[in-house]
């Protein structure tokens, strides 16, 4: 992922108008941090490649308060759990968790990006289909960045080109 997320970034920023409103916040949040700014970009990079294969990442990422199950109808997701503050402006992450089928099978995570990596993992071991809504994105991390499989879609291989 490392090799990839400079190249991806600056497609994003080049084509920032195109994905609309939240591309933009993405890449503004990333512009305000100052601490750990490889785990951030490595981050905005995961959460903006459904947007820019059009898909919707809120298929994938998900966000529930601390005192919810986050779990609940989500058959696939990194869920990310807030700490259930309402004083607080931006609350804090305080689990990232993998769910399958409606069950957190992992969590306590340190990242996004090992989350989205045990959760592929899982997939693939597993042999589970990808959701239909974010085929791209699986596939992408399948053919490019985890460099298994012979076959990608023209989208996912349009990018593949763009990135090397």
């Amino acid at each position: 992922m490392d090799r990839f997320t400079p190249k991806l970034l600056k497609l994003y920023r080049a084509k920032k108008a195109a994905f609309g409103e939240d591309m933009e916040q993405l890449l503004e949040r990333l512009d305000e941090r100052v601490t750990d700014v490889v785990n951030h970009r490595r981050t905005t990079a995961l959460k903006g490649l459904p947007l820019f294969l059009r898909e919707d990442p809120n298929k994938l990422f998900k966000k529930c308060k601390d005192t919810e199950d986050g779990a609940k109808g989500v058959s696939i997701a990194i869920l990310c759990v807030l700490e259930d503050d309402t004083q607080a402006t931006s609350p804090e992450v305080v689990n990232i968790a993998v769910v399958l089928e409606q069950v957190v099978v992992l969590k306590d995570l340190p990242d996004i990006s090992t989350a989205l990596a045990y959760l592929f993992g899982l997939l693939y071991a597993l042999n589970m289909s990808y959701p239909q809504a974010l085929k791209y994105t699986f596939d992408t991390i399948q053919n490019v960045f985890m460099e298994l499989g012979s076959g990608c879609t023209k989208r996912v291989l349009s990018l593949k080109n763009k990135l090397l």
